[in-house]
């Protein structure tokens, strides 16, 4: 990011490091102590057939917040994978959706969170319930395809796994 303007507290939760939610355009603006908050303005590729928000952008704001709101309580070089989440629709999104998260109970392995997306004008529009493990970061660049040749017992030895 490019942006002069002042760095969103973020606790131990680092800006979320992927091209998918970079390409929505979200902005963390703020991820500390469990809790967390996500702004994300409305843009003609985010909209449905009736022009409002997206079902899966929905989601995938509600998904944002609550994991960021369970990295604020890792440590470094700790993140989290969702293992499930449910939500739930209220009404349609218009105009900026804010999403909000928190870490109702966390375990050394897990945390269970809740969230709320709520649109410009502070309508409801969506409720959220998600539990997120915490995991170390993958290697970067690391050959997924050939440790899943590796570990199917059907795959045969190719020239560079001698």
């Amino acid at each position: 990011m490019t942006d002069s303007s002042p760095s969103p507290k973020t606790g131990n939760a680092a800006q979320p490091e992927s091209p998918f939610v970079d390409c929505l355009g979200a902005q963390l603006l703020s991820a500390a102590d469990g809790v967390s908050e996500v702004l994300l303005p409305l843009r003609h590729q985010h909209m449905n057939t009736w022009d409002v928000a997206h079902g899966g952008v929905t989601m995938t704001l509600t998904d944002v917040a609550l994991a960021m709101a369970a990295r604020s309580l890792a440590g470094d070089g700790v993140g989290v994978v969702t293992v499930e989440m449910k939500v739930n629709f209220m009404q349609p999104g218009r105009g900026e959706l804010r999403a909000s998260g928190r870490v109702l109970h966390r375990s050394t392995t897990m945390a269970y969170c809740e969230g709320e997306i709520r649109d410009s004008e502070g309508h409801f529009v969506a409720k959220a319930l998600g539990t997120f493990k915490y995991m170390r970061r993958l290697a970067v660049g690391r050959d997924v395809t050939r440790q899943r040749l590796r570990s199917d017992p059907s795959a045969k030895p190719g020239p560079s796994d001698g």
